[in-house]
């Protein structure tokens, strides 16, 4: 029997569509049947979350999170993640605290980029990933040295997920305010680029960037069936 995969998802809805859709996709293309592993949502009311971020209440969102892990085990999750980028501020926190396993998305970008023999890679994301240290510290356990853009860039970036992409919006225009941010990114020494909020791949694409682009929300989601298959 394969594992139960629980998600704390809602954060936003349509990366929680993405990671549903990649975990049941992948599966069926990789052994051609139905039999996926069943995954549990809790999908979480995220306004509350974005308050808890702009007053920096991050005690708050880690014990949130750690109710809503909590949840998942009880609703018979053998393995749990969080469908975001930047609650991962808390993971080790909440992690600590699961009861069952937890993947980090970190951790599965980090493994990506080794698999690729990059060194240094552009972080985009919202303002809170590009700004804590948290990502840039996991990733450099692993040798990876991170570049964000500047403050004016890092605000595009972050109003666009917030205002677009979270609600399923999706404009050329904001398209090519990426795509200009990225090539900076690349003047300044970026070998890729790491899409490090959930949502972003719905508007940047491999096709898009010469760039190698590793999208967060696809890896954490394939490390969570490798998780439950293994």
């Amino acid at each position: 029997m394969h594992k139960t995969i629980g998600i704390v998802g809602g954060m936003t809805p349509e990366s929680t569509t993405i990671y549903y859709e990649t975990i049941t996709r992948r599966y069926s293309q990789a052994t051609g049947d139905y039999g996926y592993p069943r995954i549990v949502i809790n999908s979480m009311s995220f306004q509350q979350f974005v308050d808890w971020m702009n007053d920096d209440a991050w005690d708050t969102i880690a014990d949130a999170l750690t109710a809503a892990v909590g949840q998942l085990a009880s609703a018979g999750a053998d393995v749990a993640l969080m469908a975001t980028n930047t609650m991962h501020m808390v993971f080790e926190r909440v992690q600590t605290r699961a009861g069952i396993p937890m993947i980090s998305i970190i951790d599965a970008t980090a493994r990506a980029v080794k698999e690729h023999h990059l060194n240094t890679v552009g972080l985009l994301g919202t303002r809170f990933t590009m700004q804590k240290p948290f990502y840039r510290d996991g990733l450099l356990r692993s040798g990876i040295q991170t570049i964000v853009p500047d403050a004016s860039a890092q605000e595009k970036v972050h109003d666009i997920i917030f205002t677009e992409l979270g609600r399923g919006l999706i404009t050329e225009d904001s398209k090519q305010v990426y795509l200009g941010i990225i090539s900076d990114l690349e003047e300044q020494g970026a070998e890729g680029i790491i899409l490090g909020c959930t949502e972003i791949p719905l508007l940047i694409q491999a096709e898009d960037c010469r760039l190698p682009l590793f999208d967060t929300a696809e890896l954490h989601a394939v490390a969570a069936l490798q998780a439950a298959l293994s």
